[in-house]
């Protein structure tokens, strides 16, 4: 079972995502949080595996709510709710440490796909946000831990991160490249550490800023 957390200031948005989710067998709502401030607290009590988190609420947002659960007891895998005129804080809180994004009419089947690709340790990335992504990234300085001359990553490495940025998973990458999903995994562990970041996310935000894909 996949439990999760709900945080946005509103009441409706709250209800219409746990009313999907309780159509699902295998994932459970076992928070609620109408701000980042509430959220901290609900989250340290409840430990959800995943996180749906809204960016623009009243006293602390979204993304203060991820900058506080990182520097301190740790951001669970966590999804932002957006909308489209939302691009800048998007990329703001994929810095923060969200492992991708969906918008609030966001349908059933692509809702619980979306937290067991997180669950498992994937982002969201597709190649419509890597777009805007590459588009907005160098009017934000990096907010997160990495690198500022990473090491040179092969030609293999290379392709791999491309892949990433299209938002495909360790299977689908495995899938494409005809080798063993735990050799990938390898790969990706060795692009985390070279480029001196700690998730998939900001590795692909990394290798935009730095023109590697």
């Amino acid at each position: 079972m996949i439990r999760v957390c709900l945080v946005d200031d509103q009441t409706l948005v709250r209800q219409g995502v746990r009313s999907l989710l309780d159509l699902s067998a295998d994932i459970r709502v076992v928070a609620e949080a109408s701000d980042g401030r509430q959220a901290l607290e609900v989250i340290a009590q409840h430990q959800p595996d995943v996180v749906l988190m809204d960016l623009r609420m009243p006293g602390m947002n979204g993304i203060e709510a991820m900058q506080a659960l990182a520097s301190g007891p740790g951001l669970p895998p966590t999804i932002i709710l957006t909308t489209f005129n939302d691009d800048e804080l998007v990329l703001a809180g994929l810095k923060a440490g969200a492992r991708g994004f969906l918008l609030k009419d966001v349908s059933l089947e692509q809702l619980v796909e979306a937290i067991h690709t997180v669950a498992a340790g994937d982002s969201l990335l597709q190649p419509a946000m890597t777009q805007r992504l590459l588009e907005g990234v160098e009017s934000l300085n990096n907010a997160f831990l990495s690198l500022d001359h990473p090491d040179p990553l092969t030609e293999r490495e290379t392709e791999i991160l491309r892949l990433m940025a299209g938002g495909y998973s360790n299977r689908e990458i495995a899938q494409a490249l005809n080798v063993a999903e735990g050799t990938v995994k390898n790969h990706v562990s060795n692009i985390l550490s070279k480029l001196g970041v700690r998730d998939r996310t900001r590795a692909v935000l990394k290798a935009l800023e730095l023109k590697l894909v």
